[in-house]
Formats: C-alpha cells, sequence, structure tokens
C-alpha cells in the first residue's frame, strides 16, 4: 500500500488479497489496478523450464501459511480409515508425488475448506478426477474410487 499525491492509501491487489485472506474489512478502500507489464516480467522468459515456470507460479499460490506448511501426505492418511485405504492413498501419493503435486494438492484442500466455510457448493466430480482417491479424501469430489473400483491411473496418466 502506498499513499497517493491527496494523501489517501492506495492497495494494490496483493494487499486486498491479504485482507480478504485476513478476514479484515474491504469496504471503502481505494484500490490501483492498473497492471504494468515489462518486458522482464517471468512470464516472458523463455529460458525457463516448463517445470521451473509451474514452480515459480505456484509460490504466487494466495494461500494461508498453515496450508502451504502442512504435511499433506500425513493428513491424507490420517483421513483413512482401514487397511485398503491406506494402502490405495499410499500408492496415489507416491504418483502424486512423483509429480511434484503435493503443493496443488495443499491448495485443494485449502480451496475446499473455503469453499465449505462459505457455503459454496461444488460439482459431485468430473471425469478422470473421480479415479482419485486422494481427491475423494480431500472433499474435491464426491466418487468412492474404492468403492467403485475405478484405476487411479486414469486420473495421474
Amino acid at each position: 500500500m502506498i499513499k497517493n499525491k491527496f494523501g489517501e492509501i492506495v492497495y494494490n491487489i496483493e494487499d486486498v488479497v491479504d485482507l480478504i485472506m485476513k478476514q479484515q474489512t474491504t469496504a471503502g478502500i481505494t484500490v490501483d489496478n492498473t497492471v504494468q507489464l515489462t518486458d522482464t516480467s517471468p512470464e516472458s522468459d523463455v529460458s525457463l523450464s516448463v517445470d521451473e515456470y509451474d514452480l515459480m507460479n505456484q509460490r504466487r499460490w494466495l494461500m494461508p501459511e498453515e496450508y502451504r506448511t502442512m504435511d499433506i501426505a500425513q493428513h491424507v492418511i490420517d483421513c483413512c480409515k482401514t487397511t485398503p485405504e491406506i494402502q490405495r492413498a499410499g500408492q496415489e501419493l507416491l504418483l502424486f508425488q512423483e509429480r511434484n503435486l503435493f503443493n496443488l494438492l495443499k491448495y485443494l484442500k485449502y480451496l475446499v475448506d473455503t469453499m465449505k466455510s462459505n457455503n459454496i457448493i461444488w460439482g459431485v466430480g468430473r471425469g478422470s478426477s473421480v479415479a482419485s482417491y486422494v481427491l475423494y479424501l480431500l472433499g474435491v469430489h464426491r466418487v468412492d474410487s474404492i468403492y467403485y473400483d475405478l484405476d487411479p491411473g486414469e486420473f495421474l496418466r
């Protein structure tokens, strides 16, 4: 945030998101919504590999620190009730880890918790994502892939 020439405090979009995440009011604030694009923006750096670009963008995801630092694998295992559930979740977690997708799982957990706490309704599940038991445990969808004997390889090809 900065002060403009009239002495008003002006917030940028990151400041507004921070206020929202801290559950503080944003009513009556002045927002500078101008975007300055330069040739030095990370998006224009063609020397970045796809993995580097993805990792750079993941660092910019806005989520509370408690989700960013959580042990998502342990959380998923703790949601399991039976040995077959633990085995299936473990198998899928290895696949997620191989693909460096644990940050995505943390963000999905945050997203689902946020939707639940704000009474936002989302769908039962779509496409190949319902083959993932881990996503079922996180609440992303409502299709028990163990019950329906769905192959996790259908989702994580």
